[in-house]
Order: C-alpha cells, then structure tokens, then sequence
C-alpha cells in the first residue's frame, strides 16, 4: 500500500482499487497490517515521546507529518482533528500528554485549503435537520487559518490544565509546496 501522495492521473493505490471494485478498506487495511505484523519487532519504547512535543494538526489526509516534520517513531505525541483547532478534547490529550508522559512543547498546524473553510455552523444545524439531534460538539469552521491559529495558540496558552504553555507555536501548513510557515501571536 503506497503512502505517498497521488495525482488523479496516476494509478490508484490496491486499496483505493479494492474499495471501487466493492472491497471493504477495513479488510484491506487488516491484511496490510498482518503482512506488517510479520516483521515487527518490539522497539522497546515507552509511551513518552523522546523531543517531549506534543504535535496538533488537521486530519487532512495530504498532511504526512511525521516526514513534513522529519519525525521518527517514538519522536512525538500527535493528536489530530478536523482543522486541527484546540477544542476541549485536544485540551484533555494535551493535559494528559504533558502531565503523565512528559511532554513540554505545543506545536499547532493548520493548513492551506482546508476542508472547514467550506463550511459554517450551519453544518450543525442540517445535522439536527436530517437526525433530530444537536451535535453537542461545534464544527470550528474558520475563513482565516492564520487567525485561527492564533486561536488555538492562545487556547492552549490560558488552559489552567497545561503544566507547559511557553513553548507553543503555530503554523500553518502549504498543501502545495509542503512548507511550513509559522504564524506569531498578535501582541
């Protein structure tokens, strides 16, 4: 199974082909992970993560960040979100990645063209419209990713719940040239 970004025009990966032929991904994915399984081997890590970072980013499926960011197995906690906004959740695994694995540093990344810059609460409400429910949860759409970093920076920075919060940074992301350009708080 191929990892790497590709265009429409190259051929699709056997996954992308299983699913379109009527394959379940799920089963797919399982077989993969056995072949993967085979040679496996324990590398005897902890669950802290070596650089002590903590990395919140967007659950785009273009972001690879582990080679965006040059990390390596065991380098870093990563929580990922729709936007990769700091909502309540990313609060929660951030206090917990910091107060019981030892994590210190905060880095935050959005990116170009992003999904939730299509969208707006609306979102919400044409949920309850179609199952007869309110999601308690906000959808976190945003127009501006600069500013809405910014946000999240300054969500983590004032939790009461985070033990470290000098160290965040925010970027944000370019799709197309892969490079990441950081976003400074408004002073």
């Amino acid at each position: 199974m191929s990892t790497s970004a590709h265009s429409p025009a190259e051929s699709v990966t056997p996954t992308a082909a299983a699913v379109r032929e009527g394959g379940q991904v799920t089963d797919r994915l399982v077989a993969l992970n056995a072949t993967y399984a085979k040679d496996f081997r324990d590398p005897g890590m902890d669950a802290r993560p070596v650089l002590q970072v903590a990395v919140v980013a967007c659950m785009d499926a273009r972001l690879d960040l582990h080679a965006a960011l040059g990390l390596e197995l065991g380098d870093c906690h990563t929580i990922r979100n729709a936007g990769g906004v700091v909502t309540e959740d990313v609060i929660r695994s951030l206090t917990i990645s910091q107060r019981a694995l030892g994590t210190r540093s905060v880095v935050l990344i959005h990116h170009t063209n992003c999904g939730l810059e299509s969208l707006t609460e609306d979102f919400r409400q044409d949920l309850e419209r179609e199952v007869g429910q309110r999601p308690a949860w906000a959808v976190e759409a945003y127009t501006d990713a600069d500013q809405d970093v910014r946000q999240s920076m300054q969500r983590v920075r004032t939790s009461p719940f985070l033990l470290h919060t000098d160290d965040v940074r925010g970027f944000v992301f370019d799709v197309t040239t892969g490079l990441l350009r950081e976003i400074h708080s408004v002073s």
